[in-house]
């Protein structure tokens, strides 16, 4: 050990000046101060592991001083007596920090979302996903993937919960256990702590889409569609499809003009836009086809089926149908686009003609009871045919047109 005298202190290092070489001065016990012919001042440990010869940074002046620059010493000198090598140690901490700064909560949600995509997962689903990561990059974007804890989800919850999002806190609470999950598929945590706000936060009350679902109702509604069709061609058309065919309205306003045999009368929806990520047949009525042909000299005989306005490129937005029904007076708490498939439902199964299976193979659900569903292979086509044409004939009966008139009626008002 080296004597005190010959020690560093704090007004040598100051003035301690540089050379034509390296000098190295020695504080004692294996620590160094080496002065750079440049000027610089850097702080050293040398010791021996497994009886080689190493060399340890520990900082530079004076950024690091000469107290602290002890008191790493201290700290490298317990782990070669702990026999550990402080540069294997130092190696392993950086690690570590380039590990946790790479995986953070936003960047594994990122992972996430571009896996989604990869598997051909709706956008509109991935877009609500990103909302929802930007809403959360504040509490919890930035920080490490292993580092959070309950206490913190239940913060940013709370946050949404406050403002009244319930159903945001909802999907909020989802994503995050997702993000969680994904990460401990990958061996980067242990456990899921959102596991642990289950009832942290109010449950939202579930809304169900407004329907009309009585007939008289129903066939007033048709009307007005009629009349609205007349003025905006594009727009009231796939209102008019919605009730002819009742898919889903994301299923409707992404469609494209290649999804369609007008010749054979079909429509296949295809996986990545279905709900059960399964393609999707549906038969066309004389109706349906008679609306897709006179689309077609609006908006094909290629690309999306309803442009965006003025974008050939983009689909119509999802609320584009809804503010139509606003407009003709229709409220929300009345009907929307997506409750075209609950009057569909409702109506077909009072008419009591078809079977159940036929029924919802239409709608595209798929069967809660999972021995039904191993053995109902089929989709009911030959029959969901004749329930196409009959609902077709039977709206256009139930608002009082003859069969198949909807599209000389379009075109008389737009004369």
């Amino acid at each position: 050990m080296a004597r005190a005298s010959n020690r560093l202190t704090d007004l040598k290092v100051k003035n301690a000046k540089s050379g034509k070489k390296v000098r190295k001065l020695t504080d004692g016990r294996g620590l160094q101060l080496w002065v750079m012919p440049h000027g610089g001042k850097y702080w050293r440990f040398e010791y021996r592991h497994l009886d080689k010869r190493k060399l340890l940074a520990l900082g530079v002046y004076p950024d690091v001083s000469l107290e602290k620059a002890r008191e790493r010493l201290d700290k490298a000198r317990q782990q070669v007596a702990d026999d550990l090598d402080p540069s294997e140690v130092k190696k392993q901490v950086r690690a570590a920090q380039k590990l946790a700064a790479e995986n953070t909560f936003d960047a594994i949600a990122q992972k996430l979302v571009a896996k989604k995509r990869k598997i051909g997962r709706a956008e509109v689903t991935l877009e609500k996903m990103e909302w929802i990561m930007k809403k959360l990059k504040d509490s919890l974007g930035s920080r490490p993937i292993h580092s959070i804890r309950t206490p913190e989800i239940i913060q940013a919850l709370k946050k949404e919960e406050e403002a009244d999002n319930l159903e945001t806190a909802r999907r909020m609470r989802t994503l995050i256990g997702e993000v969680f999950r994904f990460a401990m598929q990958h061996g980067l945590i242990e456990t899921d702590p959102s596991a642990a706000t289950r009832g942290a936060i109010a449950t939202p009350k579930q809304k169900h889409h407004a329907a009309i679902t009585n007939a008289k109702a129903f066939a007033d509604l048709l009307k007005l569609i009629d009349g609205y069709a007349a003025r905006h061609p594009i727009c009231g058309s796939a209102l008019q499809l919605m009730a002819l065919l009742y898919p889903r309205p994301g299923e409707l306003r992404q469609a494209k003009w290649n999804e369609f045999d007008l010749e054979n009368g079909v429509w296949v929806v295809p996986a990545e836009r279905m709900k059960l990520r399964q393609p999707h047949t549906k038969p066309l009525p004389r109706q349906a086809i008679a609306i897709l042909r006179f689309l077609q000299e609006i908006t094909g005989p290629q690309g999306y089926v309803f442009p965006a306005n003025g974008r050939a490129n983009t689909p119509m937005s999802e609320n584009t149908m809804n503010i139509a029904l606003r407009r003709m007076g229709i409220g929300q708490d009345e009907h929307t686009s997506h409750g075209f498939r609950a009057t569909a439902s409702t109506l077909l199964n009072a008419a009591n003609l078809f079977s159940i299976d036929a029924i919802e193979h239409s709608l595209a659900h798929q069967d809660r009871d999972a021995v039904r569903r191993a053995y109902a292979r089929g989709d009911a086509l030959s029959e969901r045919r004749k329930m196409a044409q009959w609902w077709a004939d039977h709206i256009d009966q139930i608002r009082g047109i003859s069969s198949g008139n909807v599209i000389a009626l379009t075109r008389e008002a737009r004369a």
